[in-house]
């Protein structure tokens, strides 16, 4: 059996893929409530929601996902983005009472059917945090724990991406930039409380779900060949550019190169694009087979 198939049916943690921001304070819920799209003074403790935290402009600045404790509230995202989060944070820490911390613990990703009982025996062997974080588009379950090792086998990186890729969880710096808009991301619906009041960069996000549609989309790519295409390979339709692979794998489940990319709305599931070194299929995601 194949490590990817292995965790699918059971558990397997990665580290180094989360970062977590500490908002502490009398004032952290309506600090963050006036910065982030989620209702997060109307989450319960202990309760976790995606939020997104934006640009002024409207453009994506980070995903999160937003647990309320009792004293403070966790903000866990792509580890890549955590210190520009903190960043922008603080920028708008004025006449506030809040305290921001980066968690320094390491922070482990468990994913698989049985992530929720590595999860539960981690809290009971005192980890500082151990909480589900679901993806964004995927039913596959996954867990994050900090400091403290998760008891289950640890995913090569190399099966941890494709994985990663074939649930069609986008990562900020590497899938999103700063000239991303939310609904090429994913389904804000999830993410974006619209009968909140103001936060950082409403009105593009407002504009768009009344009014508009994103002329592209992240979408799966799965792949001719053998060969895995490097990243930023450009893809291309009826000779014209229409997008580009952000992140490219190995999946042991399709038995083929598979991918993430932004593409253009008029591409559909299912079409043909050609690529620099080949040819590969727009696909729903999640991938199956």
């Amino acid at each position: 059996m194949s490590e990817e198939a292995a965790i699918r049916r059971a558990a397997g943690w990665v580290a180094g893929r989360t970062g977590l921001v500490w908002v502490g304070g009398p004032d952290a819920v309506t600090f963050l409530d006036g910065l982030l799209s989620q209702n997060i003074a109307a989450l319960p403790a202990g309760r976790g929601a995606r939020s997104l935290l934006l640009a002024p402009n409207g453009k994506l600045r980070a995903v999160l996902w937003v647990i309320r404790q009792n004293d403070r509230v966790a903000l866990l995202g792509d580890a890549g983005r955590t210190d520009a989060v903190a960043a922008d944070l603080a920028r708008f820490r004025i006449r506030v009472d809040i305290e921001l911390a980066l968690e320094a613990k390491p922070i482990y990703d468990i994913w698989g059917p049985g992530a929720g009982r590595v999860a539960e025996q981690a809290n009971a062997d005192g980890a500082e945090l151990a909480v589900a974080y679901p993806m964004q588009r995927s039913p596959l379950p996954r867990f994050v724990v900090v400091g403290r090792r998760p008891v289950a086998d640890e995913m090569t990186p190399a099966a941890a991406e494709a994985i990663r890729i074939a649930e069609g969880e986008a990562v900020s710096g590497i899938d999103l930039d700063d000239a991303t808009i939310p609904q090429e991301a994913l389904d804000v619906s999830t993410a974006v409380d619209f009968a909140k009041g103001c936060y950082l960069g409403q009105e593009l996000v407002a504009r768009i779900d009344s009014r508009g549609r994103v002329n592209r989309r992240i979408k799966g790519l799965v792949f001719a060949g053998s060969a895995t295409p490097y990243p930023g390979e450009s893809l291309t339709y009826q000779g014209k550019v229409v997008g580009a692979a952000t992140s490219t794998a190995w999946s042991d489940l399709l038995k083929a190169p598979v991918g993430l990319g932004m593409v253009r709305r008029e591409v559909k599931d299912g079409f043909r694009v050609a690529t620099e070194s080949g040819e590969a299929t727009v696909a729903p995601l999640p991938l199956r087979k």
